[in-house]
């Protein structure tokens, strides 16, 4: 008989899949780390003492190098300031230039005639040692009526002219040192004695203003001689 046609399939014997095998702990241990020897420490070599001319050049060299880096910074700044300063100093020298001028010249001399005339004229209604407040009271009476129609021989629109010229000046003055455009140890030099002494005669005529619709009147003078008052009293 024939044996029928085809391939003939063997089918391999299925092998049961071994379980896992369990894994095993360690027990938490260090020894795995080596305990470091001093022996095998190194320390850093120092090139300022280094026996070799190399290295001390080398070590040497970046320490110069390295102040004059820091010579060369301090330097820039100190020499950044001092222009600053320079700038400010020309500044007020500009201003005191304006202040010379013949405009400025007339209103001062108009100031101090008017207010000479008043203080002779009342010397009488101050004590021979007055108190501080009371010479503060005064002078302040005083600049009040300078301001009046009968504060002097100059008729009141040119006194007032020259007045305004003055207040604008020293509001000008006072914004520059403000707002640090003008040396302040210059500007005392020239103008703080002026400023103050305006300012003790004209504090109420200024108060006056302000209450009748000016609030911010003759505001920067105030500031200016009041910035200088702690300093002052320190001394």
């Amino acid at each position: 008989m024939k044996k029928p046609a085809g391939t003939t399939r063997q089918t391999a014997p299925v092998v049961p899949a071994k379980a896992p095998a369990a894994t095993q702990t360690l027990p938490e241990t260090t020894e795995g780390f080596p305990w470091p020897s001093s022996h095998e420490i190194k320390k850093e070599s120092n090139p300022f003492t280094d026996r070799d001319w190399r290295m001390l050049v080398y070590a040497w060299s970046g320490m110069l190098v390295r102040f004059a880096i820091i010579f060369t910074l301090a330097f820039s700044v100190y020499q950044f300031l001092a222009n600053q300063e320079q700038k400010r100093v020309e500044q007020t020298m500009s201003l005191v230039e304006l202040w010379e001028t013949k405009d400025y010249q007339q209103a001062q001399r108009a100031l101090k005639d008017r207010l000479a005339t008043l203080n002779a004229k009342y010397d009488n209604l101050l004590s021979a040692s007055p108190s501080p407040t009371e010479e503060q009271v005064f002078r302040q009476r005083i600049g009040i009526e300078a301001m009046s129609a009968s504060g002097g021989d100059m008729p009141l629109a040119d006194f007032s002219e020259n007045f305004d010229r003055i207040v604008y000046f020293l509001n000008r003055l006072s914004f520059c040192v403000d707002g640090d455009l003008c040396s302040r140890k210059v500007t005392d030099a020239y103008f703080r004695d002026y400023a103050v002494s305006f300012w003790s005669y004209f504090a109420g005529y200024v108060d006056k203003q302000r209450k009748a619709g000016s609030p911010t009147f003759a505001a920067a003078i105030e500031a200016y001689v009041r910035s200088g008052q702690p300093s002052a009293e320190a001394k």
